[in-house]
């Protein structure tokens, strides 16, 4: 199966909002960038995937990007992510890309045996398979084969609707929970349960 995958990124200066009461802004960029090299660090590192495209407003994001060999594709004004990863995935099947993954760069303790799963758990199309956040509400990772199979419906509690569309396309859906890929950096508490994690790993 040929694979591209593709990492949507928000301005590095306007993500993680949600984090504004802990971290100032140019901390959160800072996490930002960080987020984004891992997940470049991480995916570019395998052969299994043939490309990395980041899908992005943010020049400087787009930039990190293609210093790490990824392609890029510019968004213009304000899409929302659902559009702007459209957009993406049909550059994508124009170079003859049959399947997609979608990861979001805010997983900050995805790792190379993670990505693996998640192709290995793949196989033969049509097939969705889906990465739920901890709590089985949002999607941190969505393989979708062939790509274009089902509409991306990111969003409060994506989970459930993506399962319900890759059922509804008569797709085979593998679900895959790992607590690494489960935990997405959104809240003050996540923050602390990463912090508390690397702790812990540091040992």
């Amino acid at each position: 199966m040929t694979l591209w995958a593709i990492v949507p990124v928000k301005p590095l200066r306007r993500g993680k909002s949600r984090l504004a009461g802990t971290l100032t802004e140019d901390e959160r960029a800072e996490l930002n960038q960080s987020l984004l090299q891992r997940t470049l660090k991480t995916l570019t590192g395998l052969k299994e995937l043939e490309q990395v495209l980041v899908v992005s407003r943010d020049p400087n994001a787009l930039h990190i990007a293609r210093q790490h060999g990824a392609r890029t594709v510019q968004e213009e004004g304000q899409p929302h992510l659902n559009t702007a990863l459209t957009r993406a995935t049909v550059v994508a099947k124009i170079y003859a890309t049959r399947g997609v993954l979608i990861l979001p760069a805010d997983l900050p303790l995805i790792s190379h045996e993670d990505v693996l799963t998640l192709i290995e758990r793949a196989g033969d199309a049509p097939v969705v398979v889906i990465a739920p956040d901890r709590h089985r509400k949002g999607t941190n990772a969505l393989l979708i084969s062939p790509a274009g199979l089902i509409e991306y419906d990111f969003g409060d509690d994506s989970f459930q609707r993506h399962c319900e569309r890759a059922r509804e396309a008569g797709a085979r859906l593998e679900i895959v929970e790992l607590p690494s890929l489960g935990l997405d950096l959104d809240l003050p508490e996540d923050l602390e349960l990463v912090r508390e994690l690397e702790k812990v790993s540091s040992f």
